[in-house]
């Protein structure tokens, strides 16, 4: 199920869950965090990132336990409709250019982890985690803490200020953790967010890691990302220091291979999108459904308030589509784009649909992992 397809799949699938999808209650006792690690703690003291810490504490702290709903709601149905990547070379091309030295442009970066760049070893849980075979999750308890949960199943947020932190999540449904419209401040923190291949709803195939279905803005920070096709899809929020990896190409429900990326917008939003020191790759072939790393699309409306800073990014048919002829408010600022698929970051090119004309909008000192600075085309 592709972004487009999504958003009546989505329609559908939140009519029916509202109707299916009872409360679950969830009381219990706390883990124990690590020594160095306080119950509390967003970050643990130890811990460096680029990215400020959040705000506020939590409600509650330590894991709390939960039932699944009563009933599974039934499985959305989605048809086919286009979607906005090449199926043919596009025609907007934008490879790397030499240009002036600066500061940023003389280091070459072999590797994210080598550069500084999240992966592997600097994200996901840093806690021990105790196994639960949730299921299907709704959740609906204001202020509810997560914490130390091995998952098997999916969470179905309906409820304010919930924060997943220090656990891993194994979906087969279409997401991993879902936002609800309405609801507002959800966090997934020093979390793992994967899927079971083969066994997703979408014709085998798993949609989303975080999905934020609302206008409210939620944090996801410091998440080790793998399997999802969509895999951080939302048009308001805070992506920080996460290593989205291993995206698997599936043929969805609508006999189409299902379009690719570690981050997805499709526009007409009405907060801010904030993507900053994350390695986001997206090693999808051009002919298995490749779409970008990342994607801001004006599928809904028009693109805006976009910030993209400070990311390792690699894949996709272009590696970045830059929001369009009407997209205002975009910053694209201090990225490294790898070569690691494809000599120009993206199987056509490292940008496409780049509004170089619009209200706001920043492109600065962007160049390839071997030093080259960017410039690119602007939007045809």
């Amino acid at each position: 199920m592709s972004w487009r397809l999504s958003r009546s799949s989505r329609a559908g699938l939140l009519l029916t869950a509202l109707v299916a999808v009872m409360g679950v209650g969830c009381s219990g006792s706390h883990d124990s965090a690590s020594p160095d690690c306080p119950k509390g703690a967003q970050t643990c003291p130890a811990s460096a990132s680029s990215a400020a810490p959040s705000t506020g504490p939590p409600t509650t702290a330590g894991a709390t336990t939960g039932s699944p709903a009563a009933s599974t709601p039934p499985t959305p149905k989605p048809t086919a409709t286009p979607k906005p990547t090449a199926t043919g070379k596009p025609p907007a091309t934008a490879s790397p250019s030499g240009g002036p030295k600066s500061p940023a442009a003389r280091t070459a970066c072999a590797s994210p982890g080598a550069c500084g760049f999240p992966d592997a070893g600097t994200t996901g849980p840093r806690t021990p985690l105790k196994p639960h075979k949730t299921g299907y999750l709704a959740v609906r308890t204001n202020g509810l803490v997560i914490r130390g949960w091995d998952i098997t199943g999916s969470l179905d947020i309906y409820a304010n200020d919930v924060t997943v932190i220090d656990s891993r999540i194994t979906s087969d449904n279409w997401w991993g953790v879902n936002l609800r419209p309405g609801y507002h401040g959800l966090r997934v923190l020093h979390s793992t967010i994967t899927a079971v291949p083969g066994k997703g709803p979408d014709n085998g195939g798993v949609d989303y890691a975080v999905s934020n279905m609302g206008t409210s803005s939620i944090e996801v920070g410091w998440c080790d990302v793998s399997v999802f096709g969509d895999a951080l899809a939302m048009g308001q929020g805070n992506l920080h220091d996460n290593y989205v990896h291993d995206i698997a190409p599936f043929i969805n429900k609508g006999g189409e291979w299902q379009h690719t990326n570690a981050v997805i917008s499709s526009g007409g939003n009405t907060g801010q999108l904030i993507i900053r020191h994350n390695t986001l790759l997206n090693p999808t072939s051009l002919n298995q459904g490749a779409s970008g790393s990342i994607g801001l699309f004006a599928d809904s409306g028009v693109v805006r308030n976009v910030t993209v800073d400070h990311n390792w990014i690699a894949g996709g048919a272009y590696a970045l589509y830059g929001g369009d002829t009407g997209a205002t408010g975009i910053k694209v600022t201090d990225n490294v784009f790898s070569t690691q698929y494809h000599p120009a970051s993206g199987g056509y090119g490292t940008v496409a649909h780049w509004n170089a004309g619009g209200a706001g909008n920043v492109w600065s000192n962007n160049r390839m992992s071997d030093g080259r600075l960017i410039q690119p085309e602007p939007s045809s």
